[in-house]
């Protein structure tokens, strides 16, 4: 897929429109979180799911604003514990039984305060619950806002691999302040970008050589107040709206999303999630544009110019020398993009285009060309 490249525009607050819900990116936009879920999920109770790191920052500001919004309404806290390693079908089960005991019924609907982890693991809570109510997520890190908090794939891991079991479920409202960024770990930060180039790669020759230009700043001293945030994030998010209004449920086009996953979800379950997600998919980004230049389906370079990319905001980009390649090419195996035995991955043929490889965008790759570049 190919984009316009338009220009990044500075604006002091963008609103990206998907199907059925709308994303809110600015800077202080928790303050409305409440008037925003009160007008797109109004709720008789509001069950807002965040994690013990989020929760001390950010929990009373957003229950103050759906109290403010919805007086008449319910709000209870759920907290879990932070870590992909506790996105689990046991703390789902935990959570939904939590809600029954809190007298939740349909009339509720599901905030999803925090990172990636907990939005997939609240809004499958939502999905589920009582076959469906609505969630509105409020991502507070980089890799959430451009990435898992759009789209609406819901998930847990499983020990065979990661979001093996989940559901398609978009939320009624995506509300991102960027300011929450401020308190995110540096490597928490570096990590979103691995997402953020992403979006360049398949889509946006033009954005990638903007966040080429302007990441490393974002990433030094105190990035986080810098203006260019809210137009990286809108960027990204529109480039992520528009493949999933072409494609919702991933049975075309929205495989470009993809790169970079197969081998990086492989590789971080292998870590057993020492790796956070975005550094596992900065190496898979750069393996898998390997692999394509060996099977000549990308420009020569791609790779290099990929692997600089992500060096630059302080991402590695090489095989982790403590893992077996074997382990890794297994762990495929099991991938959610597997077909008929075979793994599929979406590969770029150069920076801002995938290729489309017969409207299938995937291909099959062969077991050698993986250990290859592995090794």
């Amino acid at each position: 897929m190919t984009a316009s490249g338009a220009s990044i525009a500075p604006a002091p607050e963008r609103i990206v429109p998907l199907p059925g819900y709308e994303v809110t990116i600015g800077r202080g936009t928790l303050l409305r979180a409440g008037a925003i879920a009160a007008a797109t999920a109004r709720a008789h109770h509001y069950a807002l799911v965040t994690d013990a790191n989020v929760a001390p920052h950010y929990a009373q500001r957003v229950r103050a604003s759906l109290a403010l919004a919805a007086p008449d309404a319910r709000i209870s806290l759920l907290l879990v514990p932070a870590g992909e390693e506790h996105k689990t079908r046991e703390l789902w089960g935990h959570l939904t039984d939590e809600l029954l005991a809190n007298g939740a019924g349909r009339d509720t609907t599901v905030v999803a305060l925090g990172g990636g982890v907990v939005g997939d693991l609240a809004g499958f809570v939502a999905a589920t619950y009582m076959r469906g109510v609505p969630v509105v997520q409020l991502p507070t890190t980089l890799l959430a806002m451009v990435d898992a908090s759009v789209g609406g794939k819901t998930g847990v891991d499983t020990p065979a691999g990661k979001n093996l079991v989940g559901a398609f479920h978009p939320p009624a409202a995506v509300v991102v302040d960027v300011d929450t960024l401020g308190s995110l770990p540096l490597r928490e930060l570096r990590a979103g970008f691995a997402e953020v180039v992403k979006h360049g790669v398949v889509a946006d020759a033009r954005y990638f050589a903007e966040v080429e230009a302007v990441a490393p700043r974002l990433v030094a001293g105190d990035g986080t107040g810098d203006a260019a945030f809210v137009d990286i994030v809108a960027r990204s998010v529109e480039i992520k709206a528009s493949v999933v209004a072409a494609d919702e449920r991933e049975h075309g086009q929205r495989r470009i999303l993809n790169f970079g996953h197969t081998l990086g979800h492989a590789i971080e379950l292998v870590s057993g999630y020492r790796l956070l997600h975005g550094e596992a998919v900065a190496i898979g980004m750069t393996l898998e544009a390997t692999i394509a230049e060996r099977m000549g389906i990308a420009e020569r370079g791609t790779s290099a110019r990929i692997a600089a990319a992500l060096e630059a905001v302080g991402l590695a980009t090489t095989f982790p020398h403590r893992m077996e390649p074997r382990d890794v090419l297994e762990a495929t195996r099991a991938d959610k993009k597997a077909r008929g035995g075979a793994v599929q991955y979406a590969l770029p043929e150069r920076i801002g285009a995938m290729s489309p490889q017969d409207g299938r965008w995937s291909v099959a790759v062969r077991d050698e060309d993986v250990l290859a570049a592995l090794d």
